[in-house]
């Protein structure tokens, strides 16, 4: 590894909390897929694994109580108000570019995918930029910005 990408992998290093996620089109029109008050956690160690959540602050608790049940459209609406994934990541400094490799996701789609996203950082905020995707036809940007984490906010949600 050479010393742009140390520095890169260092200022990474961390855990980061959810400050906004947005997707944009390209008219300019944005939204927010879990709603502007989504809550998330990314996370980057040192030995190059990774894990980002991110869920909706809507997500209703099933009646029951239980972990693994639920109606199925509770558990379906609650699946949908989640963004989950982890596996290992590499830097290409040249880019300003984190590849994540995803080793499991809560979409199957995404199971063994790799993902690029580009990165800034601005004081203790981290932007990260996906390439544009097409969804349904149109080419739009996501957009995530992450503040860093300190031992003062471990318990707050």
């Amino acid at each position: 590894m050479n010393e742009a990408e140390r520095t890169l992998k260092e200022k990474l290093t961390g855990v980061w909390k959810l400050v906004n996620y947005q997707v944009t089109d390209s008219r300019g029109v944005s939204n927010h897929p879990m709603g502007k008050d989504a809550s998330g956690i990314a996370i980057y160690h040192e030995d190059g694994y990774m894990s980002v959540q991110i869920m909706s602050s809507r997500r209703l608790a099933y009646a029951a109580g239980g972990i693994h049940t639920g109606p199925t459209k509770a558990v379906a609406a609650a699946a949908k108000g989640y963004l989950a994934y982890s596996g290992t990541y590499e830097i290409d400094s040249g880019k300003s570019m984190v590849e994540h490799y995803m080793t499991v996701s809560l979409n199957p789609n995404w199971e063994g995918d790799t993902q690029p996203r580009y990165v800034q950082f601005e004081g203790d905020r981290l932007i990260i930029n996906s390439q544009p995707v097409f969804i349904q036809g149109q080419e739009k940007n996501t957009q995530l910005i992450w503040e860093r984490a300190d031992s003062s906010s471990k318990n707050e949600g």
